[in-house]
């Protein structure tokens, strides 16, 4: 049978203690709804659970004065309300740093998208040089097809054999013959290596 010295360690006992209790379970409660949710506002709800369950039990036990008179009680709300800022920080941190990557993300595409039609342009203006130059290449050679076959071999005379051979091989078979008749030996000999040269590195296969 207990004595009247048990029933005054009972009495005794600081209520701070089993609201202690009654705080680091909401608070674990509290972070069980921060996993699901994942912002600050869980904690902030879990702080209201732990203020009403407060006041209700002062309102049936008075216990509101030693609560918050309680050193450890204080602590742990201080430790709490830290913890709350330093979790609402970082989801500004990781919301500012998402805000920067999908601004970096859209000016990368749209330099992407530049650089696309810069090609596109680029590809048309080559191909415009190309039909201009093969236009103009093809004018001059009917220009010296209807030379003179001896004026057009003291012409190709003094050409660059590469030059001049690109032109022969694109005149009909019979000018070319003429005016290759009337190049110096040498110069038909460096032309006609060249001419058949063109071709020797392309497959038979």
């Amino acid at each position: 049978m207990a004595g009247p010295a048990a029933s005054r360690g009972r009495v005794g006992r600081r209520p701070g203690r089993g609201a202690l209790g009654l705080i680091a379970a909401l608070f674990l409660a509290s972070g069980a709804l921060r996993i699901v949710d994942g912002t600050g506002g869980a904690l902030a709800r879990g702080f209201e659970a732990i203020a009403s369950s407060t006041q209700i039990l002062d309102a049936s036990s008075g216990a509101l004065a030693s609560c918050n008179e309680d050193p450890e009680v204080r602590a742990v709300l201080k430790s709490l309300r830290q913890r709350s800022q330093e979790l609402d920080a970082r989801e500004a941190q990781i919301a500012q740093r998402a805000q920067s990557l999908s601004l970096a993300e859209d000016e990368i595409q749209y330099n992407l998208a530049a650089l696309i039609e810069a090609e596109a342009s680029l590809k048309d203006t080559i191909a415009l040089a190309d039909g201009a130059a093969e236009t103009d290449i093809a004018r001059l050679t009917e220009v010296y097809e209807r030379m003179k076959s001896k004026e057009a071999a003291a012409l190709f005379e003094t050409m660059d054999p590469v030059f001049a051979a690109g032109f022969l091989g694109r005149m009909k078979p019979e000018v070319s013959a003429a005016i290759m008749a009337g190049l110096s030996p040498q110069a038909a000999y460096t032309v006609s290596i060249v001419l058949a040269g063109r071709n020797t590195s392309v497959p038979t296969e």
